[in-house]
């Protein structure tokens, strides 16, 4: 894929007209004083993966209407008697949970680390997941990304990022975590996840969002041919007369306004040749982030320019790590 989105001087100074609802606000607070109404803290039972170093809990929490949502929890084996920070992460588009095993640098880096089930997904890469998605929906393409569109309060995503915030809340709850040191991470889905669990969730120690998906959803429709945006096209290729109404409810979950809502330090990724995530609509949501925090937080970008969805990958992980310690110390 060769350049395509705006030369990278426009990109940092890119600062679109947003469609935020009015009621966005409410919409959301209703949404999670609904969730709050259901103990977080379902299940939490010891792991047996073979492996020596990393404790590991199989948590169950509750998560959007108290639907029982899977998470792996590590941390450093023996450290039960230490509240350390956490890293809540959450997974890309089709992907689940997976094993135990396949995530480890954040508990051998010394924190806790909770990976989060996507509700419904698990069934396009990776090993699998564990939580189905416990909600009704009308019509939809392949993919969630119209599970439910008619309907902002029936949308799947209103599901995943209720269970986003759910997920920060359970880790919390724990025991040995320091609730006040509590950072989000994600790449794909998962840094819209990340985005919305920071403009929803209060007092995070750090946002880190890797190529996030979601973000300025219209403009990535006109820009991308890249699934899963494509859903969108494949469906409005359908029902023809449901364009307000399908952009309408996706105005609500859209990460740029919600990334306004956050106020907490962070670290973005942006790939220049992502055909799936353009990259201004990555920088619609950095140069958007806590617009309505007053004064803005400390905010980086970490630019690839010759790479595609995948971003930085290793590179960017040992950027994350030395950046949040730093957070954290």
């Amino acid at each position: 894929m060769a350049l395509y989105d705006l030369p990278l001087p426009e990109l940092e100074r890119y600062l679109p007209d947003l469609d935020e609802p009015a009621d966005l606000d409410d919409f959301w607070s209703r949404t999670l004083a609904e969730a709050r109404r259901h103990d977080v803290v379902v299940d939490a039972r010891p792991h047996d993966t073979g492996l020596r170093l990393i404790d590991t809990t199989d948590l169950t929490f509750a998560g959007f209407d108290g639907h029982p949502v899977k998470a792996w929890v590590t941390r450093p084996a023996g450290s039960q008697g230490q509240d350390l920070p956490a890293v809540v992460e959450y997974i890309g588009y089709g992907g689940g949970r997976g094993f135990a095993h396949e995530r480890l640098a954040w508990a051998s880096a010394g924190f806790v680390h909770v990976v989060m089930d996507s509700r419904g997904q698990g069934s396009t890469w990776g090993n699998g997941a564990h939580t189905p998605d416990e909600g009704g929906s009308g019509p939809a393409a392949p993919g969630v990304m119209t599970r439910g569109i008619e309907d902002p309060h029936r949308y799947y995503y209103r599901r995943l990022m209720t269970d986003a915030v759910r997920a920060v809340d359970a880790v919390r709850a724990l025991p040995g975590v320091d609730a006040q040191r509590v950072a989000v991470t994600g790449g794909s889905q998962g840094g819209a996840l990340t985005l919305a669990a920071a403009g929803l969730s209060d007092g995070l120690v750090g946002v880190m969002p890797d190529v996030p998906f979601l973000c300025h959803i219209r403009r990535a429709v006109d820009i991308t041919d890249g699934f899963p945006y494509g859903e969108l096209v494949q469906y409005l290729a359908v029902h023809r007369t449901a364009e307000a109404q399908v952009f309408g409810t996706l105005a609500y979950f859209d990460a740029v306004h919600l990334a306004r809502r956050a106020t907490a330090p962070a670290l973005f990724s942006v790939a220049l040749r992502d055909d799936i995530c353009p990259p201004s609509t990555v920088f619609a949501a950095y140069n958007h982030y806590a617009g309505l925090a007053g004064q803005r937080p400390e905010t980086d970008i970490a630019v690839y320019p010759f790479n595609k969805h995948e971003g930085g990958q290793g590179y960017q992980l040992d950027r994350q790590l030395r950046w949040l310690r730093s957070r954290v110390a």
